[in-house]
């Protein structure tokens, strides 16, 4: 029998599988949600490079980072930091995370920001 770990692994690789068919050199907008925060980068594949990154845990030890609000901050904090280096066009990559709660905050809060995905 499979873990819950070996799953999402799976479940990722082949989100990612799919992301590198449709990407036509676009970077990619990679999520990572544990329990308790939220991270966000923007990665070019082509040269193993992160271009841009933001996350939860900057926003102070205060403040909850499991949280829908939290996701959105990141979203828009991660947007602004891409519109900073000229990157416009994105694709999304949810992690084999459904797309619900946090991950579609973080995706509707990047939107928002000026990325396209």
């Amino acid at each position: 029998m499979k873990t819950s770990a070996e799953k999402m692994r799976r479940r990722a690789q082949r989100t990612r599988a799919r992301i590198r068919k449709l990407a036509n050199g676009r970077p990619r907008l990679s999520v990572f949600r544990s329990s308790k925060h939220i991270y966000a980068q923007i990665i070019d594949d082509a040269n193993g490079q992160t271009l841009a990154a933001a996350s939860s845990l900057e926003q102070g030890k205060d403040s909850n980072g499991a949280t829908v609000d939290a996701a959105s901050t990141v979203g828009k904090l991660v947007a602004e930091r891409a519109k900073e280096k000229g990157l416009t066009e994105v694709v999304f990559d949810r992690g084999g995370y459904m797309y619900h709660g946090r991950v579609k905050a973080l995706a509707d809060a990047a939107r928002e920001g000026g990325l396209n995905f």
